[in-house]
Protein backbone atom coordinates (compact mmCIF):
# COMPACT_ATOMS: atom_id res chain seq x y z
CA UNK A 1 0.00 0.00 0.00
CA UNK A 2 1.26 4.14 -0.79
CA UNK A 3 0.21 6.28 1.78
CA UNK A 4 0.10 9.82 0.44
CA UNK A 5 1.67 12.83 1.65
CA UNK A 6 -0.92 14.04 4.28
CA UNK A 7 -1.86 10.19 5.05
CA UNK A 8 -5.45 10.89 4.53
CA UNK A 9 -5.99 8.27 2.14
CA UNK A 10 -4.24 4.74 0.99
CA UNK A 11 -4.35 3.66 -2.93
CA UNK A 12 -3.47 0.47 -4.47
CA UNK A 13 0.24 0.71 -5.57
CA UNK A 14 0.32 0.46 -9.47
CA UNK A 15 2.13 -2.77 -10.50
CA UNK A 16 4.54 -0.92 -13.22
CA UNK A 17 7.50 1.38 -12.78
CA UNK A 18 5.59 3.69 -14.79
CA UNK A 19 2.06 4.05 -13.20
CA UNK A 20 4.03 4.11 -9.87
CA UNK A 21 6.27 6.78 -11.26
CA UNK A 22 3.03 8.67 -12.38
CA UNK A 23 2.05 8.76 -8.55
CA UNK A 24 5.18 9.91 -7.76
CA UNK A 25 5.43 12.88 -9.83
CA UNK A 26 1.91 13.80 -9.21
CA UNK A 27 2.77 14.25 -5.16
CA UNK A 28 4.48 17.89 -5.29
CA UNK A 29 5.72 17.18 -1.76
CA UNK A 30 7.41 14.16 -2.79
CA UNK A 31 8.84 15.74 -5.75
CA UNK A 32 10.69 18.72 -3.87
CA UNK A 33 11.44 17.00 -0.57
CA UNK A 34 13.45 14.07 -2.47
CA UNK A 35 15.32 16.81 -4.30
CA UNK A 36 16.03 18.86 -1.52
CA UNK A 37 17.88 16.67 0.38
CA UNK A 38 19.27 14.93 -2.82
CA UNK A 39 20.85 18.24 -3.81
CA UNK A 40 22.21 18.80 -0.39
CA UNK A 41 23.65 15.04 -0.20
CA UNK A 42 25.24 15.13 -3.53
CA UNK A 43 26.47 19.21 -3.22
CA UNK A 44 28.08 17.01 -0.02
CA UNK A 45 29.87 14.61 -1.91
CA UNK A 46 31.55 16.71 -4.11
CA UNK A 47 32.71 19.18 -2.27
CA UNK A 48 34.37 16.34 0.18
CA UNK A 49 35.75 15.11 -3.20
CA UNK A 50 37.68 18.00 -3.88
CA UNK A 51 38.62 18.67 -0.24
CA UNK A 52 40.14 15.29 -0.17
CA UNK A 53 42.35 16.30 -3.74
CA UNK A 54 43.02 12.82 -5.17
CA UNK A 55 39.41 11.39 -4.98
CA UNK A 56 40.18 9.54 -9.05
CA UNK A 57 42.77 7.96 -7.21
CA UNK A 58 41.06 6.78 -4.22
CA UNK A 59 37.81 5.33 -6.57
CA UNK A 60 40.15 3.49 -8.85
CA UNK A 61 42.19 2.25 -5.54
CA UNK A 62 38.58 1.19 -3.78
CA UNK A 63 37.59 -0.27 -7.72
CA UNK A 64 40.23 -2.48 -7.55
CA UNK A 65 40.02 -3.66 -3.97
CA UNK A 66 36.15 -4.82 -4.62
CA UNK A 67 37.20 -6.29 -8.45
CA UNK A 68 39.92 -7.83 -6.60
CA UNK A 69 37.83 -9.23 -3.56
CA UNK A 70 34.95 -10.70 -5.92
CA UNK A 71 36.87 -12.46 -8.45
CA UNK A 72 38.29 -14.46 -5.31
CA UNK A 73 35.16 -14.18 -3.04
CA UNK A 74 35.07 -17.80 -2.49
CA UNK A 75 38.59 -17.65 -0.66
CA UNK A 76 38.03 -14.81 1.21
CA UNK A 77 34.78 -15.98 2.69
CA UNK A 78 36.42 -19.12 4.03
CA UNK A 79 39.05 -16.69 5.47
CA UNK A 80 36.48 -14.82 7.24
CA UNK A 81 34.30 -17.75 8.35
CA UNK A 82 37.30 -19.72 9.60
CA UNK A 83 38.59 -16.79 11.46
CA UNK A 84 35.02 -15.65 13.21
CA UNK A 85 34.41 -18.81 14.31
CA UNK A 86 38.39 -18.84 15.62
CA UNK A 87 36.88 -15.34 17.93
CA UNK A 88 33.44 -17.89 19.00
CA UNK A 89 30.97 -16.50 16.60
CA UNK A 90 28.07 -18.94 15.22
CA UNK A 91 28.62 -18.56 11.29
CA UNK A 92 25.37 -19.73 9.06
CA UNK A 93 24.73 -19.77 5.49
CA UNK A 94 21.80 -18.60 3.65
CA UNK A 95 21.04 -19.34 -0.23
CA UNK A 96 17.82 -17.28 -0.18
CA UNK A 97 15.70 -15.27 1.97
CA UNK A 98 13.20 -18.13 3.39
CA UNK A 99 16.20 -20.11 4.68
CA UNK A 100 17.90 -17.18 6.55
CA UNK A 101 14.43 -16.23 8.22
CA UNK A 102 13.96 -20.12 9.33
CA UNK A 103 17.56 -19.57 10.72
CA UNK A 104 16.65 -16.37 12.52
CA UNK A 105 13.38 -17.90 14.05
CA UNK A 106 15.30 -20.82 15.09
CA UNK A 107 17.59 -18.84 16.63
CA UNK A 108 14.83 -16.39 18.49
CA UNK A 109 12.80 -19.54 19.36
CA UNK A 110 15.87 -21.26 21.36
CA UNK A 111 16.75 -17.51 22.45
CA UNK A 112 12.59 -17.72 23.92
CA UNK A 113 13.24 -13.87 22.57
CA UNK A 114 10.15 -11.68 23.17
CA UNK A 115 11.64 -8.03 21.39
CA UNK A 116 14.69 -7.80 19.23
CA UNK A 117 16.13 -4.13 18.77
CA UNK A 118 17.55 -3.79 15.23
CA UNK A 119 19.97 -1.06 13.44
CA UNK A 120 19.85 -0.11 9.95
CA UNK A 121 20.06 -3.04 7.67
CA UNK A 122 19.24 -3.25 3.88
CA UNK A 123 19.48 -7.12 3.69
CA UNK A 124 17.13 -7.51 6.78
CA UNK A 125 14.42 -5.72 4.28
CA UNK A 126 15.28 -8.13 1.83
CA UNK A 127 14.60 -10.84 4.29
CA UNK A 128 11.24 -8.55 5.42
CA UNK A 129 12.48 -9.87 9.03
CA UNK A 130 10.38 -7.61 10.91
CA UNK A 131 7.21 -9.06 9.44
CA UNK A 132 8.62 -12.87 9.89
CA UNK A 133 8.89 -11.34 13.38
CA UNK A 134 5.72 -10.76 14.33
CA UNK A 135 3.73 -13.28 13.20
CA UNK A 136 5.87 -15.22 15.64
CA UNK A 137 4.67 -12.65 18.01
CA UNK A 138 8.63 -11.02 18.74
CA UNK A 139 8.38 -7.12 18.81
CA UNK A 140 10.54 -5.63 16.35
CA UNK A 141 12.23 -2.12 16.48
CA UNK A 142 13.90 -0.11 14.43
CA UNK A 143 16.07 1.94 16.07
CA UNK A 144 17.56 4.21 13.17
CA UNK A 145 15.60 7.54 13.29
CA UNK A 146 14.62 7.22 9.48
CA UNK A 147 13.93 3.55 9.79
CA UNK A 148 11.91 3.80 13.23
CA UNK A 149 9.88 7.01 11.28
CA UNK A 150 9.10 4.44 8.33
CA UNK A 151 8.13 1.91 10.39
CA UNK A 152 5.29 3.45 12.24
CA UNK A 153 4.34 4.96 8.89
CA UNK A 154 4.30 1.28 7.89
CA UNK A 155 6.28 1.72 4.45
CA UNK A 156 9.37 0.86 2.98
CA UNK A 157 12.68 3.01 2.58
CA UNK A 158 13.08 5.34 -0.54
CA UNK A 159 16.50 5.79 0.61
CA UNK A 160 19.78 3.28 1.18
CA UNK A 161 21.14 5.76 3.89
CA UNK A 162 18.27 7.86 4.45
CA UNK A 163 15.08 5.86 4.30
CA UNK A 164 12.88 9.07 5.72
CA UNK A 165 13.56 11.11 2.39
CA UNK A 166 10.02 11.99 1.30
CA UNK A 167 8.78 13.22 4.50
CA UNK A 168 9.05 16.27 6.71
CA UNK A 169 8.74 17.10 10.41
CA UNK A 170 5.60 17.84 10.49
CA UNK A 171 4.44 14.96 9.20
CA UNK A 172 6.74 12.89 11.46
CA UNK A 173 5.51 14.93 14.40
CA UNK A 174 1.92 13.24 13.32
CA UNK A 175 3.50 9.92 13.73
CA UNK A 176 5.12 10.21 16.79
CA UNK A 177 2.38 12.15 18.64
CA UNK A 178 -0.02 8.98 17.68
CA UNK A 179 2.83 6.46 18.90
CA UNK A 180 3.30 8.93 22.17
CA UNK A 181 -0.56 9.32 22.63
CA UNK A 182 -0.39 13.34 22.90
CA UNK A 183 0.35 15.95 20.30
CA UNK A 184 4.11 16.57 20.27
CA UNK A 185 4.89 19.55 18.26
CA UNK A 186 6.97 19.70 14.92
CA UNK A 187 10.40 20.15 16.73
CA UNK A 188 13.15 18.25 15.92
CA UNK A 189 14.93 18.33 19.35
CA UNK A 190 11.45 17.60 21.28
CA UNK A 191 10.90 14.62 18.09
CA UNK A 192 14.65 13.29 18.25
CA UNK A 193 14.52 13.66 22.71
CA UNK A 194 10.85 11.67 22.50
CA UNK A 195 12.13 9.03 20.20
CA UNK A 196 15.19 8.80 22.29
CA UNK A 197 13.54 8.23 25.59
CA UNK A 198 11.30 5.54 23.59
CA UNK A 199 14.28 3.50 22.70
CA UNK A 200 16.16 3.47 25.32
CA UNK A 201 13.66 1.42 27.25
CA UNK A 202 13.07 -0.79 24.28
CA UNK A 203 17.55 -1.36 24.34
CA UNK A 204 17.23 -2.39 27.64
CA UNK A 205 14.35 -4.71 27.42
CA UNK A 206 15.33 -6.65 24.01
CA UNK A 207 16.67 -10.08 24.01
CA UNK A 208 17.92 -9.67 20.74
CA UNK A 209 20.20 -6.98 18.82
CA UNK A 210 20.32 -7.35 14.91
CA UNK A 211 22.40 -5.29 12.82
CA UNK A 212 23.59 -5.25 9.08
CA UNK A 213 27.24 -5.28 8.04
CA UNK A 214 28.97 -2.44 5.96
CA UNK A 215 31.98 -4.71 5.54
CA UNK A 216 33.72 -8.06 6.75
CA UNK A 217 37.39 -8.33 7.28
CA UNK A 218 38.58 -11.32 6.19
CA UNK A 219 41.93 -11.22 8.11
CA UNK A 220 40.19 -10.83 11.26
CA UNK A 221 37.12 -12.22 11.21
CA UNK A 222 35.45 -9.14 12.23
CA UNK A 223 32.15 -6.98 10.87
CA UNK A 224 32.39 -3.45 10.51
CA UNK A 225 29.05 -0.92 11.19
CA UNK A 226 29.06 2.69 9.77
CA UNK A 227 26.26 4.83 11.43
CA UNK A 228 26.10 8.43 13.12
CA UNK A 229 23.65 7.70 15.73
CA UNK A 230 25.12 5.15 18.10
CA UNK A 231 22.07 2.92 18.25
CA UNK A 232 24.08 0.44 16.22
CA UNK A 233 26.66 0.21 19.49
CA UNK A 234 23.38 -0.40 21.80
CA UNK A 235 22.07 -2.60 19.47
CA UNK A 236 25.53 -4.62 19.57
CA UNK A 237 26.66 -4.77 23.55
CA UNK A 238 23.36 -4.41 25.47
CA UNK A 239 21.42 -7.64 23.83
CA UNK A 240 23.07 -10.79 25.24
CA UNK A 241 22.23 -12.25 21.73
CA UNK A 242 23.27 -10.32 18.53
CA UNK A 243 22.33 -11.41 14.78
CA UNK A 244 24.13 -9.44 11.55
CA UNK A 245 22.78 -10.24 8.74
CA UNK A 246 25.95 -10.41 5.97
CA UNK A 247 25.14 -10.07 2.18
CA UNK A 248 28.09 -12.49 0.99
CA UNK A 249 29.94 -9.60 -1.30
CA UNK A 250 30.22 -7.60 1.63
CA UNK A 251 33.85 -8.70 2.36
CA UNK A 252 37.32 -7.04 2.11
CA UNK A 253 40.96 -8.57 2.63
CA UNK A 254 42.28 -6.63 5.05
CA UNK A 255 42.00 -3.37 7.57
CA UNK A 256 44.09 -1.79 5.13
CA UNK A 257 42.01 -1.98 3.15
CA UNK A 258 39.48 -0.57 5.42
CA UNK A 259 41.19 2.82 5.49
CA UNK A 260 40.40 2.68 1.86
CA UNK A 261 36.37 2.07 2.22
CA UNK A 262 36.25 4.79 5.40
CA UNK A 263 37.13 7.19 3.22
CA UNK A 264 34.94 6.01 0.15
CA UNK A 265 31.43 5.48 1.70
CA UNK A 266 30.98 8.45 4.14
CA UNK A 267 32.24 11.26 1.78
CA UNK A 268 29.96 9.73 -1.49
CA UNK A 269 27.26 9.13 1.02
CA UNK A 270 26.90 12.39 2.77
CA UNK A 271 29.62 14.02 2.65
CA UNK A 272 31.13 13.81 6.10
CA UNK A 273 35.09 13.07 6.17
CA UNK A 274 34.02 9.85 8.87
CA UNK A 275 30.78 8.53 10.59
CA UNK A 276 30.35 9.85 13.46
CA UNK A 277 30.78 5.63 15.00
CA UNK A 278 32.59 3.22 12.93
CA UNK A 279 32.55 -0.16 15.01
CA UNK A 280 34.59 -3.32 14.43
CA UNK A 281 33.44 -6.31 15.75
CA UNK A 282 35.38 -9.45 16.71
CA UNK A 283 33.20 -11.58 18.40
CA UNK A 284 31.01 -12.08 21.27
CA UNK A 285 31.75 -10.59 24.97
CA UNK A 286 35.03 -12.20 26.37
CA UNK A 287 35.89 -12.46 30.23
CA UNK A 288 37.47 -9.08 30.51
CA UNK A 289 34.81 -7.23 28.49
CA UNK A 290 32.76 -4.57 30.24
CA UNK A 291 29.91 -5.14 27.61
CA UNK A 292 28.81 -7.14 24.53
CA UNK A 293 26.26 -10.18 23.87
CA UNK A 294 27.16 -13.22 25.28
CA UNK A 295 26.40 -15.21 21.74
CA UNK A 296 26.65 -13.75 18.21
CA UNK A 297 25.06 -15.08 14.93
CA UNK A 298 26.33 -14.02 11.57
CA UNK A 299 23.90 -15.33 8.74
CA UNK A 300 26.01 -14.72 5.57
CA UNK A 301 22.87 -14.46 2.62
CA UNK A 302 23.51 -15.46 -1.08
CA UNK A 303 19.85 -14.66 -2.05
CA UNK A 304 20.77 -14.32 -5.82
CA UNK A 305 24.15 -12.73 -5.46
CA UNK A 306 25.75 -15.88 -6.56
CA UNK A 307 24.27 -15.75 -9.94
CA UNK A 308 26.37 -12.88 -10.88
CA UNK A 309 29.80 -14.21 -10.30
CA UNK A 310 30.88 -15.37 -13.28
CA UNK A 311 28.54 -12.94 -15.54
CA UNK A 312 30.78 -10.81 -17.37
CA UNK A 313 27.77 -7.72 -17.60
CA UNK A 314 26.77 -7.75 -14.00
CA UNK A 315 29.74 -9.43 -11.71
CA UNK A 316 30.82 -5.88 -10.97
CA UNK A 317 27.82 -5.30 -9.58
CA UNK A 318 28.96 -6.89 -6.62
CA UNK A 319 31.43 -4.38 -5.63
CA UNK A 320 28.48 -2.12 -4.91
CA UNK A 321 29.08 -0.75 -0.97
CA UNK A 322 25.79 0.39 -0.41
CA UNK A 323 26.61 4.22 -0.16
CA UNK A 324 23.97 5.72 -1.97
CA UNK A 325 25.48 8.26 -4.21
CA UNK A 326 24.30 6.91 -7.22
CA UNK A 327 20.67 7.47 -6.21
CA UNK A 328 21.49 11.09 -5.40
CA UNK A 329 23.41 12.42 -8.84
CA UNK A 330 20.09 10.49 -10.57
CA UNK A 331 17.76 12.59 -12.34
CA UNK A 332 14.94 10.11 -12.23
CA UNK A 333 15.27 9.11 -8.92
CA UNK A 334 15.29 12.69 -7.59
CA UNK A 335 11.93 13.51 -9.72
CA UNK A 336 10.16 9.83 -8.13
CA UNK A 337 11.86 9.31 -5.22
CA UNK A 338 12.39 5.53 -4.35
CA UNK A 339 8.79 3.94 -3.53
CA UNK A 340 8.53 4.22 -7.32
CA UNK A 341 10.89 1.57 -8.11
CA UNK A 342 9.04 -1.08 -6.28
CA UNK A 343 11.93 -3.05 -4.33
CA UNK A 344 14.23 -2.80 -1.48
CA UNK A 345 16.24 -0.95 -3.53
CA UNK A 346 15.73 1.83 -5.43
CA UNK A 347 17.46 4.49 -7.66
CA UNK A 348 20.13 3.52 -10.40
CA UNK A 349 21.56 0.29 -8.13
CA UNK A 350 18.08 -1.01 -7.33
CA UNK A 351 17.12 -0.69 -11.59
CA UNK A 352 19.90 -3.30 -11.82
CA UNK A 353 19.86 -5.19 -8.82
CA UNK A 354 16.44 -5.94 -8.04
CA UNK A 355 15.95 -7.83 -11.61
CA UNK A 356 20.18 -9.52 -10.92
CA UNK A 357 18.77 -11.00 -7.78
CA UNK A 358 15.19 -11.91 -9.33
CA UNK A 359 16.87 -13.73 -12.35
CA UNK A 360 15.59 -10.97 -14.29
CA UNK A 361 12.12 -12.08 -14.06
CA UNK A 362 9.33 -10.73 -16.46
CA UNK A 363 7.65 -8.49 -13.47
CA UNK A 364 11.33 -6.63 -13.34
CA UNK A 365 11.36 -6.08 -16.93
CA UNK A 366 10.35 -2.59 -16.82
CA UNK A 367 12.59 -1.00 -13.94
CA UNK A 368 15.38 -0.87 -16.15
CA UNK A 369 13.93 1.74 -18.29
CA UNK A 370 13.57 3.98 -15.08
CA UNK A 371 16.62 5.63 -16.27
CA UNK A 372 17.97 8.48 -18.65
CA UNK A 373 20.93 6.15 -19.44
CA UNK A 374 23.05 9.61 -18.31
CA UNK A 375 26.01 8.33 -16.53
CA UNK A 376 25.76 10.42 -13.34
CA UNK A 377 25.51 6.97 -11.56
CA UNK A 378 28.83 5.99 -12.74
CA UNK A 379 30.36 9.66 -12.44
CA UNK A 380 29.35 9.29 -8.45
CA UNK A 381 29.74 5.72 -7.98
CA UNK A 382 32.92 5.14 -5.52
CA UNK A 383 33.95 2.20 -6.71
CA UNK A 384 33.33 2.81 -10.39
CA UNK A 385 30.57 0.54 -11.54
CA UNK A 386 28.93 1.04 -14.65
CA UNK A 387 25.63 0.79 -13.72
CA UNK A 388 24.39 2.98 -16.95
CA UNK A 389 26.25 0.09 -19.46
CA UNK A 390 24.03 -2.58 -17.10
CA UNK A 391 21.00 -0.76 -17.53
CA UNK A 392 21.29 -1.26 -21.30
CA UNK A 393 22.70 -5.39 -20.92
CA UNK A 394 19.33 -5.29 -19.34
CA UNK A 395 17.13 -4.12 -21.55
CA UNK A 396 18.90 -5.69 -24.39
CA UNK A 397 17.91 -9.24 -22.43
CA UNK A 398 14.34 -8.36 -22.09
CA UNK A 399 14.29 -7.53 -25.98
CA UNK A 400 16.08 -10.79 -26.77
CA UNK A 401 14.00 -12.56 -24.45
CA UNK A 402 10.60 -11.31 -26.81
CA UNK A 403 9.46 -9.42 -24.07
CA UNK A 404 10.26 -5.98 -25.95
CA UNK A 405 7.45 -3.07 -26.49
CA UNK A 406 6.31 -3.24 -29.80
CA UNK A 407 5.76 0.59 -30.30
CA UNK A 408 9.54 0.88 -29.17
CA UNK A 409 11.03 -1.49 -31.55
CA UNK A 410 8.63 0.54 -34.36
CA UNK A 411 10.42 3.88 -33.49
CA UNK A 412 13.87 2.33 -33.49
CA UNK A 413 13.40 1.29 -36.97
CA UNK A 414 11.97 4.14 -38.11
CA UNK A 415 15.12 6.26 -36.54
CA UNK A 416 17.54 3.64 -38.69
CA UNK A 417 15.42 4.01 -41.64
CA UNK A 418 15.76 7.99 -41.27
CA UNK A 419 19.32 8.25 -39.70
CA UNK A 420 21.01 6.20 -42.07
CA UNK A 421 20.59 8.30 -45.44
CA UNK A 422 21.50 11.99 -45.05
CA UNK A 423 18.91 12.58 -48.12
CA UNK A 424 16.48 10.78 -46.37
CA UNK A 425 17.01 12.66 -43.46
CA UNK A 426 17.02 16.36 -45.05
CA UNK A 427 13.60 15.75 -46.46
CA UNK A 428 12.00 14.26 -42.80
CA UNK A 429 13.60 17.36 -41.59
CA UNK A 430 11.60 19.87 -43.92
CA UNK A 431 8.85 17.71 -43.34
CA UNK A 432 8.65 18.03 -39.73
CA UNK A 433 8.92 21.58 -40.23
CA UNK A 434 5.64 21.94 -41.53
CA UNK A 435 3.90 19.34 -39.89
CA UNK A 436 4.54 20.37 -36.79
CA UNK A 437 3.34 24.66 -37.20
CA UNK A 438 -0.07 23.95 -35.96
CA UNK A 439 1.20 22.80 -32.76
CA UNK A 440 4.01 25.37 -31.93
CA UNK A 441 3.84 28.45 -29.52
CA UNK A 442 7.04 30.40 -28.63
CA UNK A 443 9.23 28.00 -30.06
CA UNK A 444 7.97 24.97 -28.34
CA UNK A 445 5.61 22.10 -28.69
CA UNK A 446 3.26 21.42 -25.65
CA UNK A 447 0.59 19.67 -27.30
CA UNK A 448 0.13 15.82 -25.53
CA UNK A 449 -1.49 13.92 -28.13
CA UNK A 450 -0.28 10.62 -29.55
CA UNK A 451 3.59 9.74 -28.47
CA UNK A 452 4.42 13.11 -27.17
CA UNK A 453 1.84 12.91 -24.30
CA UNK A 454 4.02 11.30 -21.99
CA UNK A 455 6.87 13.53 -22.84
CA UNK A 456 4.93 17.16 -22.57
CA UNK A 457 2.96 16.32 -19.43
CA UNK A 458 5.79 17.03 -17.26
CA UNK A 459 8.28 19.07 -19.76
CA UNK A 460 7.85 20.77 -23.29
CA UNK A 461 9.11 19.79 -26.38
CA UNK A 462 11.53 22.11 -28.41
CA UNK A 463 10.43 23.15 -31.78
CA UNK A 464 12.74 22.41 -34.87
CA UNK A 465 15.10 25.06 -36.12
CA UNK A 466 14.19 26.76 -39.28
CA UNK A 467 17.82 25.18 -40.82
CA UNK A 468 19.73 22.54 -40.07
CA UNK A 469 23.01 22.33 -39.03
CA UNK A 470 23.57 20.75 -41.71
CA UNK A 471 21.86 23.62 -43.99
CA UNK A 472 23.60 26.08 -41.74
CA UNK A 473 27.14 24.60 -43.11
CA UNK A 474 27.66 26.08 -46.60
CA UNK A 475 26.98 29.97 -45.30
CA UNK A 476 29.12 28.97 -41.66
CA UNK A 477 32.15 27.45 -44.05
CA UNK A 478 31.66 30.70 -46.34
CA UNK A 479 32.04 33.22 -43.05
CA UNK A 480 34.67 31.38 -41.54
CA UNK A 481 37.35 31.33 -45.16
CA UNK A 482 36.43 35.15 -45.69
CA UNK A 483 37.73 35.42 -41.73
CA UNK A 484 40.56 34.41 -42.99
CA UNK A 485 40.81 32.18 -39.37
CA UNK A 486 42.03 28.39 -40.00
CA UNK A 487 39.61 26.08 -39.76
CA UNK A 488 40.91 23.66 -37.48
CA UNK A 489 43.51 23.92 -35.29
CA UNK A 490 46.77 22.41 -37.10
CA UNK A 491 47.52 19.94 -33.97
CA UNK A 492 44.10 18.33 -34.04
CA UNK A 493 44.12 17.99 -37.92
CA UNK A 494 47.31 16.27 -38.04
CA UNK A 495 45.95 14.19 -35.59
CA UNK A 496 42.43 14.12 -37.10
CA UNK A 497 44.50 12.28 -40.32
CA UNK A 498 46.31 10.31 -38.58
CA UNK A 499 43.58 8.17 -37.40
CA UNK A 500 41.66 7.94 -40.90
CA UNK A 501 45.10 6.91 -42.21
CA UNK A 502 45.27 4.30 -39.72
CA UNK A 503 41.35 3.26 -40.12
CA UNK A 504 42.15 3.34 -43.85
CA UNK A 505 45.09 0.96 -43.05
CA UNK A 506 42.93 -1.18 -40.99
CA UNK A 507 40.09 -1.72 -43.11
CA UNK A 508 42.28 -2.46 -46.17
CA UNK A 509 44.03 -5.31 -43.79
CA UNK A 510 41.36 -6.62 -42.73
CA UNK A 511 39.37 -5.97 -46.77
CA UNK A 512 42.99 -8.48 -47.51
CA UNK A 513 42.08 -10.46 -44.91
CA UNK A 514 38.92 -11.47 -45.58
CA UNK A 515 39.89 -12.06 -49.29
CA UNK A 516 42.67 -14.34 -48.11
CA UNK A 517 39.95 -16.58 -46.11
CA UNK A 518 38.03 -16.35 -49.23
CA UNK A 519 40.47 -17.71 -51.23
CA UNK A 520 41.69 -20.64 -48.48
CA UNK A 521 38.14 -21.32 -48.44
CA UNK A 522 37.27 -21.58 -52.43
CA UNK A 523 40.86 -23.89 -52.13
CA UNK A 524 39.75 -26.26 -49.59
CA UNK A 525 36.28 -26.69 -51.27
CA UNK A 526 38.27 -27.08 -54.13
CA UNK A 527 40.63 -29.55 -52.55
CA UNK A 528 37.15 -31.63 -51.02
CA UNK A 529 35.78 -31.91 -54.34
CA UNK A 530 38.51 -33.02 -56.19
CA UNK A 531 38.69 -35.59 -53.20
CA UNK A 532 35.16 -36.51 -53.39
CA UNK A 533 35.75 -37.64 -57.57
CA UNK A 534 38.88 -39.39 -56.72
CA UNK A 535 36.44 -41.99 -54.27
CA UNK A 536 34.05 -42.19 -56.49
CA UNK A 537 36.71 -43.52 -59.29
Amino acid sequence: MSIRADHSTVQKTPDSVKGRAELALNNEFLRRAVKFTTERLKSGKLAAAEEHGNWEEWRERGRQIRLHTIAHLDYYLEQFVNNARAHGVHVHFASDAKEAVQLTMRIAKEKQAKSAVKSKSMVSEELHINHALEEEGIEAIETDLGEYIIQLAHETPSHIIIPAIHKNRHQIAELLSKEAGEDLPPDTAVLAGFVRKKLREKFLEADIGMTGCNFAIAETGSMVLFENEGNGRMVSTVPKTQITFMGMERIIPTLDDLEVMATLLPRSATGQRLTVYMSILSGPRRAADADGPEEMHIIILDNGRSLQLGDTHFQELLNCIRCGACLNACPVYRHIGGHAYGGVYSGPIGAVLTPALNKNVAEWDDIASASSLCGACYEACPVKIPLHDMLVYLRHRKVEAGRGEQAEKMGMQGFRFIMSDAKRLKMIAKLGRWVQKPFVRDGKITTQIGPLKGWNAYRHLPSLPSETFREQWKQLEQELHASGKPTVHEEIRVRMEKLVAARNQSDHMHAGDMARSSDLQAASRLKAAEGERRDER
